[in-house]
């Protein structure tokens, strides 16, 4: 399978970044192919309706990569309780034919307990999409970010927030398996 991972922060040292390299080491170690794209390495131009950009290559990479894949992961830090500009202009950017039917994952990180606000957000958003919602997400906050801080090897992930992150990953893929064989 392949999965399309797009980290929406726009801070260097972002946990909700590293959170999504973690899934995707977990994800390329069951096999799948995992095409990371990071909204903060690889900018996209802002989105407007009366430009499409047609060749800009970050966007067109965007715009392939969420084509070719079989299920997506959504990860956000929380802001004002929402979720990132720079993952929101990633999705003004794409449509209906790039979740239509598709297994969704959404993922956040916030400074404070839980970030539910922007994870909510993200699963309306994937619905006006036609994606599909995983029934779980990953959220981190607090302590837990401090398993995806720069320089934290994997094997020192605290093993509770491993645990549930490799539970909840496991959910998605099996849900990207049975909407795949639909198709």
């Amino acid at each position: 399978m392949r999965i399309t991972l797009i980290a929406g922060s726009n801070q260097q040292a972002a946990t909700s970044t590293r959170l999504t390299e973690y899934i995707q080491h977990l994800v390329q170690s069951h096999g799948h192919q995992a095409t990371l794209i990071d909204l903060n390495k690889t900018p996209i131009p802002f989105y407007s309706p009366d430009d499409a950009h047609g060749g800009h290559e970050a966007l067109e990479n965007l715009k392939l990569a969420m084509h070719e894949a079989d299920g997506i992961v959504l990860a956000t830090p929380e802001y004002h309780s929402g979720i990132s500009g720079v993952l929101k202009n990633a999705l003004d950017h794409l449509g209906q034919d790039h979740f239509n039917n598709k297994a969704v994952l959404s993922v956040s990180s916030s400074g404070g307990a839980v970030a539910v606000s922007s994870l909510t957000q993200l699963q309306t958003i994937v619905r006006n999409l036609h994606g599909i919602n995983c029934p779980e997400w990953i959220s981190i906050g607090g302590d837990q970010r401090k398993s995806f801080q720069t320089g934290v090897a994997y094997s020192d992930i605290h093993p509770d927030v491993d645990k549930r992150v490799r539970r909840v990953l496991n959910a998605f893929l099996d849900l990207t398996t049975v909407l795949k064989v639909r198709q």
